[in-house]
């Protein structure tokens, strides 16, 4: 039987990941190809499934196969690993889907299947950045006080409501339109990244904006808007990512996740 590796999350790395292991298997198992790299990343016959939550109305979709919806829980994915003949487990979701993440732990040791978390790196602040770290939305909001009037909110559509009784102006971009509760005085910019730098620094001087306020998302798609706060000196609020689950092995690069992939998975599937 093929070995068979479920990836959770619509995120760059998780489309990149998919789309190395997928080409990978087709070179190998053609006979395509002579170098070395991610095409001999895997054995021949990988079969890839990529799961999204399916909370975008239109997402970017992976190479492979590819289902939408949750699982009903760690019990529920620990029985989808298990019925489907699962071998690995790659957790490629937002560094902030903290529950997928702790269901994923939880399922994958159930089930007595291999996981490894795929996360891109943290941004780190450099000289001239005004950040304000805190640990969660509630504090984000918090920490507005005194900072600015007219907040671009950069959070995604959802945890408007840690915001709602706050009385600045709220430019909100998200990909869709984003639920009640939110801020009272709000505009919501409906777009995806990746962002350019001019972009950025158009979109601050147009709306005026005073404080920007972001999660550590990390990777380079959205990371514009925070040179541009930078050179506008505009003060940051940054939302902390959460840790990823105890015990849990981490690769930064879908490179290093496709050799993972490949150290753990023999031609024939489960060992």
């Amino acid at each position: 039987m093929s070995p068979h590796v479920l990836i959770l999350g619509g995120t760059t790395e998780a489309r990149a990941l998919a789309g190395l292991l997928h080409d990978a298997a087709a070179v190998r198992a053609t006979g395509r190809g002579d170098t070395a790299g991610p095409r001999d990343a895997v054995a021949p016959g990988l079969r890839v499934t990529s799961s999204l939550a399916g909370r975008v109305a239109a997402p970017r979709l992976p190479a492979g196969e590819v289902r939408i919806g949750g699982f009903g829980g760690p019990e529920g994915l620990a029985g989808w690993l298990r019925e489907h003949a699962v071998d690995a487990v790659i957790d490629a979701t937002h560094p902030f889907a903290e529950r997928i993440s702790f269901n994923a732990a939880a399922a994958a040791a159930t089930a007595h299947v291999p996981l490894l978390a795929l996360r891109r790196p943290g941004w780190v602040p450099v000289d001239g950045d005004d950040w304000h770290e805190v640990a969660s939305l509630d504090a984000a909001a918090a920490a507005l006080d005194g900072l600015g009037e007219r907040v671009f909110l950069t959070t995604g559509r959802m945890g408007l409501a840690a915001f709602a009784g706050r009385p600045e102006w709220f430019l909100v971009r998200s990909v869709d339109a984003p639920d009640a509760p939110m801020p009272a005085r709000t505009e919501v910019l409906l777009d995806r990244g990746p962002f350019t730098l001019d972009g950025e620094r158009e979109l601050l001087r147009r709306h005026r904006v005073d404080v920007l306020v972001t999660k550590d998302s990390g990777g380079a798609a959205t990371a514009p808007k925070l040179t541009a706060a930078r050179e506008a000196g505009v003060p940051v609020v940054v939302v902390r990512r959460p840790p990823v689950p105890e015990g849990v092995t981490t690769a930064t690069t879908p490179e290093e996740a496709a050799e993972w992939v490949r150290t753990r998975l023999p031609a024939g599937g489960r060992a």
